[in-house]
């Protein structure tokens, strides 16, 4: 029965668009077989199978570095590999400090021992590992102190100025700031920038936990002693291996002494329980916060400092461990030297189903869909790779040394990056490059939602009862994708389902196969969808006669970006922006001539094409962080995972210096896409 329905979801999710329908990239001719292949592979995807891949790779805890996450990725590998696949592990090493020293006790004016454990639930098995990651932030500075505690809200830059205004000097204190509002880095680097001498975060319940819902395992809702791990490393800086910035991080490789990583945090930092937190709040004293600033725990929230007066302690061993990524190629028949990369990290904080598992399974699944064509003899015209990264929970590990180690064959040979993390219910968003947002919206258009008579593009979350119409936004530096398009160029999409399926589980012990398949894509047809939206990217990817960038969606994003600069003259800037979409529009109708050109003419379209991203990276990157080299978009200095379209203008001391730097990479864009067209006509 199980079987026969998910074969009946298979063939209703997968329900071709219009066959008249065009594929960009493709001639009308070459467009019927492109189709016809599409659809076979959007049939093949199945919820139950996926359903067996998350449950085998959540049945341990795999934080990155550990042997369960090596047995993780040689399970990925030898599904891989029985598919038929040319598949391998590429090992890496990174700094992966463990903790070997965790503690926190409010001394004054009382005594309370923090638990800084994630009780056993009867409910959940995976909750009762006895393997199960200690609460920690990787890349805390090991550290030992006591000291008055004081609570700073979300512990963002505004937060310290009010708490300036109000004559509270944060100086030799330990911050206790919530989650929620900028990423947890963010917090611990501005605590630090301040002069505390320590850094606790903890979930309130007001975003996380009861305030929202009923807590689990009644409900999706992070429960009182539930923590949120994550990494505090300054990745606005630059991700990957703190001790090689720049270059690929192997056994005997380089390495920068730990004393001169700029990205390592100089004080301890903790994640905490809202349970922990509570007896430190409710024990401060100074004025009562802001209604702003009020949380949803049943107390006062007060500012401090004191009494209450904290003890925390932290340590690691400060050691290199391994990094594994699993690799699959599909060769190209055509044009074997050029890559389009699809990517999902497989470590997880403890057992991850939600992060990163189920977005992992769509990348194998997408890879048994390929690999079934390939035996039915379809060949793409460009080689497809298939990856499964480690390492990202602790700073995008194994994507970025990977990346470094291989950037000049990759600015070279990759066509393009996808990307998918978290997986569950609801629309699907997608952030990237413009230049594929077009591309990337003809993609959702051939996908069905999951339980609807819709396409992925029509199925659109509503404002004011309207829906709001599909557009890629911009990146910062949430997952994998960010050494490719911001320190190499590579034209990248981040898509995943979400916005349906609550819940405030992510990085605990809860994030477990129980809790999603009780809470979130408990059916996988969005798992399913998700692979038919990849898959078919990254058929039509590598198999289009000429690239299907597109150039207008590009002027349009800068032009809506550029409303929120600072007060600047901008003069340049906008008449680059103008020529930008003259040429746009020129190679537009230039572009209906390129598939029926001679193919010595699409391959020199598509080498410059390959290569348009790669413009955006003019000049020595990103003011005070040159990691970062793209130019319309990075991570914000404060807001970590969120990004800060044009940053070298909107995120950096000299803005009107930045305004001329953003323009230079702007013409050197344009002037790319002019040199496509004049080719072409």
């Amino acid at each position: 029965m199980k079987r026969t329905l998910a074969l009946l979801v298979a063939w209703t999710a997968a329900m071709p668009a219009p066959s008249d329908s065009p594929i960009r990239g493709f001639s009308p001719e070459a467009a019927v077989s492109q189709r016809a292949l599409e659809e076979k592979a959007r049939a093949i995807p199945d919820p139950v199978k996926l359903r067996g891949y998350m449950e085998r790779m959540t049945r341990d805890t795999h934080i990155a570095g550990s042997p369960q996450s090596k047995a993780v990725a040689e399970y990925a590998l030898g599904l891989l590999k029985s598919w038929g696949l040319d598949a391998q592990i590429e090992e890496a090493e990174a700094l992966m400090p463990y903790p070997t020293a965790r503690a926190l006790e409010l001394i004054e004016p009382v005594r309370y021992k923090a638990k800084l454990q994630e009780p056993l639930l009867k409910e959940d098995k995976a909750s009762r590992d006895p393997k199960q990651i200690p609460t920690f932030n990787s890349y805390s500075a090991s550290g030992d102190v006591t000291a008055q505690v004081i609570y700073v809200n979300y512990g963002v830059p505004e937060d310290y100025a009010e708490l300036k205004k109000l004559g509270i000097d944060p100086k030799g204190k330990i911050a206790l700031a919530r989650y929620g509002k900028s990423w947890r880095g963010t917090k611990a680097k501005v605590a630090q920038e301040n002069g505390a001498v320590g850094c606790l975060i903890y979930s309130d319940p007001k975003e996380d936990g009861y305030y929202q819902g009923d807590i689990y395992p009644k409900g999706p809702y992070r429960p009182p002693q539930g923590v949120q791990r994550g990494s505090v490393v300054d990745m606005p800086l630059y991700p990957g291996d703190p001790l090689s910035p720049g270059w690929g991080s192997e056994k005997g490789a380089k390495k920068l002494d730990r004393k001169d990583a700029e990205s390592l945090m100089k004080i301890p930092v903790l994640p905490i329980s809202y349970g922990d937190a509570q007896p430190l709040l409710e024990h401060l004293g100074g004025p009562v916060a802001p209604e702003s600033w009020r949380g949803a725990l049943p107390i006062t929230y007060h500012i401090g400092p004191g009494p209450s007066k904290a003890h925390l302690k932290v340590d690691f061993d400060w050691t290199s461990k391994p990094l594994y990524n699993v690799i699959a190629t599909i060769p190209g028949a055509e044009s074997p030297d050029e890559w389009v990369i699809y990517g999902n990290h497989h470590d997880a904080w403890n057992n991850g189903a939600l992060d990163p598992v189920s977005g992992a399974i769509a990348v194998l699944e997408s890879a048994r869909a390929l690999a079934e064509l390939k035996k039915q003899g379809w060949q793409p015209r460009r080689t497809i790779k298939l990856i499964l990264w480690d390492g990202e929970e602790f700073g995008l590990l194994g994507s970025t040394e990977w990346a470094e180690k291989h950037a000049a064959e990759l600015q070279r040979k990759a066509v393009a990056y996808f990307n998918s993390d978290t997986n569950s219910k609801g629309y699907l968003g997608a952030g990237g490059s413009p230049g594929l947002e077009k591309f990337f919206a003809e993609v959702m258009r051939d996908v069905k939602q999951p339980g609807q008579d819709v396409s992925v593009l029509s199925h659109r979350p509503k404002r004011e009862d309207k829906p709001v119409p599909f557009k890629m936004s911009p990146l910062g530096a949430g997952s994998d994708y960010v050494v490719f398009i911001h320190h190499l160029g590579i034209a990248s999409i981040n898509a995943g389902f979400g916005g349906e399926s609550m819940g405030g589980i992510y990085h605990s012990a809860y994030d477990s196969f129980d809790w999603y398949t009780k809470f979130s894509d408990g059916d996988f047809t969005h798992g399913q969808a998700l692979t038919q939206v990849m898959s078919t990217a990254l058929m039509r990817m590598a198999s289009a006669e000429v690239l299907p960038f597109e150039f207008g969606a590009a002027a349009r994003s800068i032009e809506e970006w550029m409303k929120d600069l600072p007060k600047v003259d901008a003069t340049g800037l906008k008449a680059e922006v103008d020529a930008l979409k003259t040429a746009s529009e020129r190679f537009e109708s230039a572009y209906v001539k390129a598939v029926s050109a001679a193919p010595e003419k699409r391959r020199a379209v598509n080498a410059i094409l390959r290569a348009s991203e790669q413009a955006l990276l003019k000049g020595p990157g990103i003011p005070g962080r040159p990691w970062y080299k793209h130019q319309l978009m990075a991570p914000g200095l404060y807001t970590g995972y969120s990004a800060k379209p044009l940053p070298a203008i909107r995120d950096t001391k000299d803005p009107q210096a930045g305004v001329a730097l953003v323009a230079d990479a702007v013409r050197a864009y344009r002037e790319t896409i002019e040199k496509a067209t004049a080719l072409l006509n």
